[in-house]
């Protein structure tokens, strides 16, 4: 199949977008291709420009909690401290390799503004220097900090939930998969959940979907430590067992490699039995929830995640069955 065949044309504002992030980044060179270290310098760089005009909240606060790697940062945005409320734990993306609390600063931000509840960014250790499963070791310690002593920080801990961003939503599903009683729901934007391929990875992965297949194999090779760990249930949980888990809201970008992943998972979901929502955004590619400074669907996405949050965060009971 060609890419006519696997979705739209691309979203007229993505174009422009994709363009000023060009701009940002004359040397055009995809991940795989730099070192480390200026891997990560340009894509914060990038991101500085795409987290401009974000949001001010009432109270943002940066703090360490212990972990069993070492201490770990987080930032809560509490749109507002004078009440506690739920709290959604914000596991970013960057393909295990990239970013952190400043790179998705304004996704976190608008989230905490558009559904009401605290939003607890992680800064979790990020491969090749710590390998799988460093990151889940750091969120589940995360959340289970929060259930704990969530309080203290203006949180209600009986009212948890996660949400992720491409790496970050395949965390969260891991967490998930192990924290299926503490959790209300979770938001899982374009993740990959263990596909080896499908019609999307074959159509997509061009410059202007937003991740190459290069780009692709080399992030996971980074992460792992070797091909036993693709097979783990939390890097490839469609092959597990989904029953119980909470409430699950999938979204996927329409002309994204990982696209399928999201299918693929939606309908694991539904066969199962899990409560859960789909939504898939046309004529956007991977990545696409940076761009809300310039395309509507991008914002469109953070109001649907928000309002989910919003209606799982604020309803029901402290522990499901």
């Amino acid at each position: 199949m060609d890419r006519a065949d696997q979705g739209g044309q691309i979203d007229p504002q993505v174009a422009l977008a994709l363009e000023r992030s060009r701009a940002l980044l004359p040397e055009g060179l995809p991940v795989h291709r730099l070192t480390l270290a200026e891997a990560r310098r340009l894509y914060a760089h990038e991101r500085r420009f795409w987290n401009r005009d974000a949001p001010v909240l009432d109270a943002v606060r940066d703090l360490t909690i212990p972990g069993p790697h070492g201490d770990i940062p987080l930032r809560v945005f509490h749109p507002t401290p004078e009440r506690p409320t739920a709290a959604v734990v914000y596991l970013h993306g960057g393909g295990w390799i990239l970013g952190g609390l400043d790179t998705h600063d304004r996704i976190m931000r608008l989230l905490a503004r558009q559904s009401g509840l605290a939003v607890v960014g992680v800064d979790y250790r990020l491969a090749p220097e710590f390998k799988f499963p460093v990151q889940h070791d750091e969120a589940l310690a995360t959340l289970d900090y929060l259930a704990t002593a969530g309080a203290d920080l203006g949180l209600d801990p009986t009212r948890l939930l996660l949400a992720g961003d491409s790496a970050g939503a395949t965390l969260a599903l891991g967490v998930c998969l192990a924290r299926k009683r503490l959790l209300r729901g979770a938001v899982l934007v374009y993740g990959g959940y263990g596909l080896a391929d499908s019609p999307s990875r074959r159509a997509f992965g061009g410059n202007d979907d937003g991740l190459g297949r290069a780009e692709l194999d080399y992030y996971r090779a980074c992460l792992v430590r070797g091909p036993d760990d693709l097979r783990d249930p939390r890097l490839a949980p469609l092959d597990t067992d989904l029953a119980d888990l909470p409430p699950i809201f999938v979204a996927a970008a329409e002309r994204d490699p990982l696209r399928d992943d999201s299918l693929a998972l939606a309908k694991r979901l539904a066969d199962t039995g899990v409560d859960h929502a789909f939504r898939l955004y046309p004529g956007v590619p991977h990545g696409f929830l940076h761009l809300s400074l310039m395309v509507d669907r991008a914002g469109q996405a953070i109001n649907d995640a928000a309002a989910w949050l919003r209606a799982h965060g604020d309803s029901g009971g402290a522990e499901r069955g």
